[in-house]
């Protein structure tokens, strides 16, 4: 009986220390390289890159629970979540100029109609453009705000020098979304 319950100490204190580990190890973040950083203010620097968008994150309403709890959604998805893979989702700067073409999951509260964009699109110059680097979270945010017919949007990018990076969209007509995904690196057109 004292070797069983013996052995069920040992086990139980076994599992504990790897679960302790695992959870340090998930909490460890590693420095990026001068090379990922030099890479990163480059991109930032020329303005030639797009995302390539892995997730949507909505703003979980009510509407969007019962969505989701009707069996709406595809697989894997939920009312907090829904996979682009394999979507034309577009986003990306090309110099001085952002394009958007990004799918929408959330609540409209007010604006839109016949023939209006279900998803949200904007093409143009930013206004308001700022672009700041975070030395101690390792990250550049880049802000803006633009305008697209009578919907405004104020974006704000995180991007990491592992080239990750998100997308916070605000508009004055829909919910918050929220996207996640990869920086791709555009070519720089040459001067002529």
């Amino acid at each position: 009986m004292k070797v069983k319950l013996s052995n069920q100490i040992k086990i139980k204190s076994l599992v504990i220390l790897l679960l302790s580990f695992i959870i340090a190890s998930c909490g460890i973040s590693r420095d990026a390289t001068a090379e990922e950083n030099e890479r990163l203010e480059q991109l930032l620097q020329d303005k030639y890159f797009e995302f390539d968008l892995r997730f949507a994150r909505p703003l979980p309403t009510n509407s969007l629970t019962q969505l989701a709890n009707a069996g709406l959604f595809r697989p894997g998805d939920n009312a907090s979540q829904i996979n682009l893979q394999g979507s034309s989702a577009v986003f990306k700067f090309e110099g001085d100029t952002v394009t958007a073409n990004l799918p929408f999951f959330g609540e409209r509260q007010f604006g839109g109609g016949y023939n209006s964009n279900t998803g949200i699109e904007f093409k143009g110059i930013p206004k308001d453009l700022k672009i700041t680097k975070y030395d101690k979270k390792d990250h550049y945010q880049v802000n803006f705000n633009i305008r697209e017919d009578s919907e405004s949007y104020q974006v704000n990018l995180t991007i990491y020098p592992s080239l990750k990076g998100t997308i916070n969209i605000n508009s004055s007509q829909r919910f918050p979304m929220r996207y996640e995904g990869s920086v791709n690196i555009l070519k720089v057109p040459k001067e002529e």
